[in-house]
């Protein structure tokens, strides 16, 4: 038996970093760590079932990610009230007093954010996706003090709902909601794709090379490939970038202290994800 049995749930996640992450970092303290990828369709089970036999056979946690964030947030109990109002969770903690909903994208983000750009406030920022990553970003967003918020969401009533919610939490942010990616740069010094539009098999870019032209900074949620056509089209016109990569490490790293109450050498940890030794 593992010390920890933790599994990620979502589509598309063949590639993902998170089970070396997690038992890379089982292994800094010293833990047998059993991480298992899980894909509803594969398995022929809807999302539900998928958590609850996770439950049933002793998992400690799991990390949710596209598209169930918004689905888990149904499934737990969330104590924090800004993750309650952000509406997803990418964390779960199986409890005796029943499963424990955390948001480790939003507090992911903005551990990124600072670590490429400090104290700098985000300015008017422009988001498209307004899906469960897109959810905890803009409210990151509101914590790093943007001063403006431009949403694009393919389905508009999530877009809708979104800057309704952001309009509640923070009556004095100006939050405006497009209906094309062009209309996202206008006076957007950031720009920030919470799509999954760029990642493994869904190639393109959310937002056109056409409307970083006032932009300062960007973010891209997706870090598989770590160099998508957004983050190559910024880089082309000298943006300076904060990337999904870091999204990835910081989520993970506090998802980690969530799941095993530990601490991490995070800079070892850094070094040991880089040789692929997980």
């Amino acid at each position: 038996m593992p010390d920890l049995h933790l599994g990620l749930i979502g589509d598309n996640i063949t590639r993902s970093s998170s089970p070396m992450l997690h038992r890379l970092a089982g292994r800094q303290n010293r833990l047998e760590v059993r991480y298992d990828s899980l894909i509803p369709a594969d398995l022929c089970k809807p999302f539900d079932q998928v958590f609850a036999e996770c439950r049933a056979v002793g998992y400690r946690g799991l990390n949710i990610t596209y598209p169930y964030k918004e689905i888990a947030a149904d499934f737990v109990t969330i104590d924090d009230p800004q993750v309650r109002r952000i509406g997803a969770v990418n964390t779960v903690v199986f409890t005796d007093q029943g499963p424990l909903g955390y948001n480790t994208d939003y507090s992911g983000f903005i551990a990124a954010y600072r670590t490429v750009r400090g104290t700098t406030a985000p300015g008017p920022t422009a988001l498209a996706g307004a899906g469960g990553v897109g959810r905890a970003i803009a409210f990151a967003l509101l914590t790093l003090g943007a001063s403006k918020i431009r949403l694009l969401d393919c389905q508009p009533s999530k877009a809708n709902a979104l800057a309704a919610d952001l309009r509640a939490a923070s009556p004095d942010t100006e939050i405006v909601v497009e209906t094309t990616p062009e209309d996202l740069g206008q006076d957007a010094s950031g720009l920030i794709n919470c799509t999954p539009v760029g990642m493994v098999g869904y190639s393109g870019t959310a937002i056109p090379r056409s409307a970083m032209t006032q932009a300062d900074w960007v973010f891209d949620a997706v870090y598989t490939p770590v160099e998508t056509q957004f983050l190559q089209d910024a880089a082309a016109l000298k943006l300076q970038i904060v990337s999904g990569y870091e999204l990835f490490f910081f989520q993970g790293v506090n998802a980690w202290e969530y799941f095993s109450g530990l601490t991490l050498d995070q800079g070892r940890l850094r070094a040991d994800l880089l040789k692929g030794e997980g």
